[in-house]
């Protein structure tokens, strides 16, 4: 079995370059980071992750959490490293200083969740969450929640989730129906929710839910939904964990993957109700929510990324040590490692390029969150907002799509032996598949950027980044080979992208259904684009920095084979996926649902 080894090298490049660290560290509040203190992070984390959570990733994913008469065991060890991760501070790292937190931005933040991701995505789901409870809170909660949950969600004390899914009412939230009944200045709550990760474990003295629910005179739809804090224990004056609310776990759910982080099914009221505080305002709930999905979603994204790269190691540490067949064109002396073969050696280099490439366009997207919520003008921080709100669903959807590829892929470089359990690989398959999903499908992704995202604003912030990508054009073409062939692929994939979008452009707002039918086949030509822009841009800065003296020849020799091989092998991908945009609608919807 393959250790983890976080790519240090890689997410400081993709920090400094595509995060824009320079930039971030002159917003207010980021005066303290600068490169040393973030590869001094970088590695201290890398350490926790590869001694402390890898090592539980593949027990975890064998015993899996375990429900008893209500209560919910984490896998052995898990207790222990949750109470070394809160102890060193890694959950506190983005937060605020007001809280406890350290204040760092997210361009620091996030590469750390892909190494805790990369490392054991079941127990990272659980902070991950968390997290995701303060981001909520801070921009919703009344100070009264503020001061009695921020701190111990900060320091890791206690942990949160989030409460959306019912039976029956799955992406459709309008269909929720858990009711809250105001009681003094509290409400009761009834209902069930399911899939709540983390939502029951033995982990911290408590847990402090996000819950969806509807007040009694709440009008129908999704703008009749608010939003509340459930602890799992009330608290006492003190700030202690006091009495058991009105909360049981009824049980977890047996799943594909991720077995160590246990889904839980949770009812609320089977007594007098449990008791709920109203978050912001009545009958704003979904609104409020959506601070926490988006942050859950480019979460997600990163996990994506995670999974991928640990695939990744895992399969080249097994090409690297499979001794299987000779040499292409030999037919005796000694047999081969696996990675001599040319056919492995392309699988491994679509692995590498695609997972180069996601890091690259995640951790461009944390640069712009950071500006968007630190930057001094607001009308900079309003154009930073704009493209991040265009590429969280990329990030989600196309991230976690390219991840599913990649685990299967490592499992195809396993061969047969990638089949069985034992070899380790099919667990990153089966652990990368449940990111497609939730948090909002890849479609639910699709349809916010062709809706939200494009076709409300005609595509002004797309088409705005479109001119950006072209804006390396030259540079490309003026740097000989082997950026010629790069050059041709990079601009007809732009083209592409641009075509597409206007297309939708031009049919949303007239054909919703025509530009939902290829929704999807979007979110993909956007992800491969802007994948391969920051590679390309990523070639170019190896390529300047090999003729200086004192470099990383290795590293940076390795980033342009990788960024070449992303724009000749995978970008030109863009142009199939433009024409399924532009054509394919009437193909998708040429079958009545009663002719399936």
């Amino acid at each position: 079995m393959s250790t983890y080894t976080a790519p240090l090298k890689d997410m400081q490049f993709a920090i400094a370059e595509f995060a824009g660290l320079d930039s971030v560290a002159a917003l207010p509040g980021c005066g303290d980071v600068n490169a040393e203190l973030v590869e001094a992070i970088l590695t201290e984390a890398g350490k926790f992750a590869q001694c402390v959570l890898d090592p539980l990733n593949r027990s975890g994913d064998k015993q899996g959490a375990q429900w008893r008469d209500g209560v919910v065991s984490a896998p052995d060890g898990f207790k222990d490293a949750y109470a070394q991760f809160v102890g060193a501070g890694w959950n506190g790292l983005g937060a605020s200083t007001a809280y406890g937190g350290q204040g760092l931005p997210h361009i620091v933040a996030m590469p750390l969740q892909e190494m805790w991701n990369s490392a054991n995505m079941a127990f990272c789901l659980c902070p991950m969450l968390t997290t995701g409870v303060q981001e909520a809170l801070m921009h919703h909660g009344s100070p009264v929640l503020l001061d009695t949950y921020m701190s111990k969600l900060v320091s890791g004390e206690w942990t949160g989730t989030m409460n959306l899914t019912e039976p029956q009412a799955g992406s459709d939230l309008s269909a929720v129906r858990t009711r809250a009944v105001p009681e003094g200045d509290h409400y009761r709550i009834h209902g069930t929710k399911i899939f709540i990760t983390w939502g029951e474990h033995d982990m911290t003295s408590n847990i402090v839910h996000l819950l969806l629910a509807r007040l009694p005179d709440a009008p129908e739809g999704v703008k009749g939904i608010s939003l509340f804090v459930v602890p799992k224990f009330m608290v006492n004056a003190d700030g202690s964990p006091g009495a058991r609310n009105d909360i049981r776990c009824v049980s977890i759910e047996h799943k594909m993957g991720i077995h160590g982080s246990p889904t839980c099914v949770l009812t609320y009221g089977d007594g007098p109700g449990a008791v709920g505080y109203l978050v912001g305002e009545p009958n704003r709930g979904l609104e409020y929510m959506f601070t926490m999905m988006n942050h859950a979603r480019l979460g997600v994204g990163m996990e994506g990324i995670a999974i991928a790269e640990r695939a990744y190691q895992h399969a080249l540490e097994y090409a690297k040590t499979r001794v299987q067949g000779r040499a292409i064109g030999q037919h005796s002396g000694d047999r081969v490692t696996i990675i001599h073969h040319p056919d492995v050696r392309r699988m491994l280099m679509t692995m590498k390029a695609q997972t180069e490439a996601m890091r690259a366009l995640g951790y461009y997207a944390a640069g712009e969150l950071d500006r968007a919520k630190r930057h001094p003008d607001a009308q900079a921080r309003a154009g930073h907002q704009a493209r991040l709100d265009l590429l969280t669903p990329v990030v989600k959807g196309w991230c976690t799509e390219v991840a599913v590829e990649i685990a299967s892929t490592g499992v195809q470089i396993h061969g047969g032996m990638g089949f069985i359990e034992e070899t380790g690989a099919a667990q990153y398959l089966r652990d990368a598949r449940i990111s497609t999903i939730y948090e909002g499908t890849t479609g639910i992704q699709a349809n916010d950027l062709i809706g939200r995202k494009v076709g409300a604003e005609k595509g002004a912030t797309a088409l705005a980044l479109i001119d950006e990508m072209r804006g390396i054009d030259a540079a490309l073409a003026a740097a000989g080979e082997p950026f010629a062939g790069m050059h041709r692929s990079y601009v007809q994939a732009v083209h592409a992208l641009e075509a597409g979008t206007r297309w939708l452009v031009e049919h949303y707002r007239q054909k919703p259904e025509i530009a939902a039918a290829v929704a999807v086949p979007y979110l993909k030509l956007f992800g491969t684009v802007a994948g391969g822009w920051l590679m390309a841009r990523a070639a170019l800065i190896a390529r300047e920095r090999l003729s200086a003296p004192g470099t990383d020849r290795e590293f940076l020799e390795a980033k342009l084979a990788t960024a070449r091989f992303y724009l000749e092998h995978l970008l030109p991908q863009a142009v199939a996926l433009s024409q399924t945009v532009t054509s394919g609608a009437a193909s998708t919807l040429a079958l009545d649902p009663a002719a399936f």
